[in-house]
């Protein structure tokens, strides 16, 4: 199985180095470099933006790659997190030798890895991004015993100049095929591209967002992922909207995740699934359907789901997006297969079935039943989402589920399978909590959670009190109301926001 992980592995470095990037070493990273004559290394890493940074080395001789291999390289903190004093602002990037990965774009031979932030006594720093996610899954495996999986759907558009040939129709794309697809070729190349930079890929297609508006064809896509463990999860979207930006480059074409990108169109989500496993194997699901610890995982989420829109929905048009009958959530409850609550569980591969063999009667061998297929899906952020954040909120909040004593009863009680929205269901919405209307309310929510996301150290106050501060700054209190039927107001707000994170 792990030949086979290795031989059908699309990351090259995989592939000449036999063995899975988990496995990498400094010497590894070295071997490489020599055997296919790298002559650049860039350190990533993100900062208080959310952004993909980039540091760049030209290697001169092997004891120089071996000096930053082994001990990274200085950056001012106080440019790059505003919670961090210019007086004493000096940090390390440390390279994490697993994400390794070749640049697929740079003319010249470039080897490209992931950093973590240290402190000058050499500790990982308490606020960096990265960090907070790992405290916060290290603690969920100490307090449950699980081990929390996860994976993002990227909605992205492609705005081009107009096609006349197979113009987009309104709302109609989902899984739209060339030719009447009109970048599916950058899709397949977005595709092929994120899995040899060690992306596991799920799927692809186009989603139903198409729309033309003048002269430009706003056409939408999706890209969805395997899950993995919390940090590469959050690796894989943040490296896959870097690939995306610079095949729109490529191509001349704008890409953006914005929330929403025109009015009374949906918009792009990042809707979030998740799973927890013990020793490999799935606890989401029995032969009953949902297990209860499934169902306090999702009652944890949804007693934190209003703060936790500060991670995930963190500028004023993501608002817009929460609105009903446009598949976004807007009341926190959780149901099967229903596209506007807050927690969704899509179809899981639960029951065991002859699909195949009813498909293609020629089948004569046994089908193998494959569970551990089934995830539970957070609809609520966007790609504005602070991804290390949200991630770190959503395994706190599921933690918070699993361990207390009254979450089951919360589950069966918001467990909606209705059109909660329809007149004689008015009693069951009245009963429901909302989602913030404005980024200034999901402040709000977060400062009364704050001493939640600091328990065990994994939030600072620091990180906090800045995401409190930024999203008071928008000053969107009642944006909808203020907005309401002004086009052009709302336009030049979205287009404001169109490459926000």
């Amino acid at each position: 199985m792990r030949d086979l992980e290795v031989l059908m592995n699309p990351n090259k470095m995989v592939r000449h180095l036999q063995k899975p990037a988990h496995e990498f070493t400094k010497y590894d990273i070295i071997k490489f470099i020599d055997d296919y004559h790298i002559e650049m290394v860039n350190f990533r890493h993100v900062g208080e933006d959310g952004k993909l940074k980039t540091l760049n080395f030209v290697i001169t001789s092997k004891d120089y790659l071996e000096s930053i291999l082994s001990t990274g390289e200085r950056v001012d903190g106080s440019s790059l997190f505003s919670y961090i004093d210019a007086e004493s602002s000096d940090l390390y990037v440390i390279p994490r030798f697993r994400t390794a990965f070749v640049n697929p774009f740079s003319e010249q031979p470039t080897l490209e890895l992931l950093c973590s932030f240290y402190t000058k006594e050499g500790k990982p720093l308490e606020s960096a991004p990265e960090y907070i996610l790992k405290k916060a899954a290290r603690v969920f495996t100490e307090q449950t015993g699980y081990v929390f999986k996860a994976m993002g759907e990227l909605e992205y558009y492609v705005i081009s100049d107009k096609k006349e040939l197979y113009p987009a129709e309104d709302q109609r794309g989902y899984h739209e095929a060339a030719p009447f697809s009109n970048w599916e070729c950058l899709r397949l190349e977005a595709l092929r591209i994120i899995a040899q930079c060690g992306g596991k890929v799920k799927y692809g297609h186009s989603e139903v967002g198409n729309f033309i508006a003048g002269e430009q064809v706003y056409e939408q896509h999706e890209i969805e992922f395997n899950p993995v463990e919390a940090e590469e999860a959050v690796e894989q979207l943040i490296i896959a909207k870097w690939i995306l930006r610079m095949l729109g480059q490529k191509y001349g074409v704008t890409i953006s995740f914005a929330p929403k990108i025109s009015v009374g169109k949906a918009g792009s989500g990042l809707h979030i699934h998740m799973l927890i496993e013990k020793e490999g194997v799935s606890q989401m699901v029995d032969e009953q359907g949902l297990t209860d610890t499934a169902k306090k995982m999702i009652a944890g989420i949804l007693g934190k789901a209003q703060s936790l829109t500060a991670f995930g929905n963190t500028i004023p048009t993501s608002y817009l997006r929460l609105v009903p009958h446009q598949e976004a959530p807007t009341m926190i409850c959780w149901g099967d297969s229903n596209r506007s609550v807050l927690v969704r569980v899509p179809l899981g591969w639960i029951a065991r079935t002859n699909m195949i063999k009813d498909a293609n009667p020629q089948e004569r061998g046994e089908v193998p039943y494959i569970p551990g297929k089934q995830t539970v899906e957070f609809r609520v952020p966007d790609g504005s989402a602070d991804l290390y954040h949200v991630v770190a909120g959503l395994i706190l909040a599921a933690k918070d589920g699993i361990l207390s004593g009254s979450s089951l009863q919360e589950a069966e009680e918001l467990y909606i399978n209705i059109n909660i929205f329809k007149p004689e269901h008015k009693k069951v919405l009245d009963r429901l909590k909302p989602l913030p209307a404005s980024c200034h309310e999901s402040a709000s929510y977060l400062e009364q959670d704050a001493a939640f996301y600091m328990k065990d150290g994994v939030f600072t106050e620091g990180i906090i009190d800045s995401f409190i501060r930024r999203l008071k700054a928008f000053e969107d209190t009642n944006l909808g109301e203020r907005f309401y039927k002004k086009t052009e107001e709302i336009e030049k707000l979205v287009h404001r926001y169109l490459h926000w994170m």
